[in-house]
């Protein structure tokens, strides 16, 4: 009645059980897992969030720069940047601190 187990009824099994565990483990953890999946998508939308931000401050100063350009010179601009960068002021300007 009791059957006695081969070596190779025991082994089969339990080589079956360590393959599916190995990909398994691989699938979750390895080189392209799930977790490096998620870590790849947080950093491509902190990269697209870096990139939209770069984009608007070229815009701006695409802007700024046809507005100082000879074709189309902003005299109030130019005012401004000279004040800003040369530190000019007219002799009749306060200036506070």
């Amino acid at each position: 009645m009791w059957r006695t187990l081969s070596l190779t009824r025991a082994i089969v099994p339990g080589m079956l059980f360590l393959i599916g565990f190995y990909f398994t483990f691989t699938a979750v953890q390895g080189n392209n897992g799930l977790f490096q999946r998620i870590q790849v998508e947080a950093e491509r939308d902190r990269l697209e969030d870096e990139l939209a931000r770069l984009e608007a401050q070229v815009d701006r100063m695409e802007i700024l720069t046809r507005r100082l350009s000879d074709d189309y010179l902003d005299i109030d601009l130019l005012d401004e940047r000279v004040r800003n960068v040369l530190g000019y002021a007219r002799p009749d300007e306060l200036i506070l601190p």
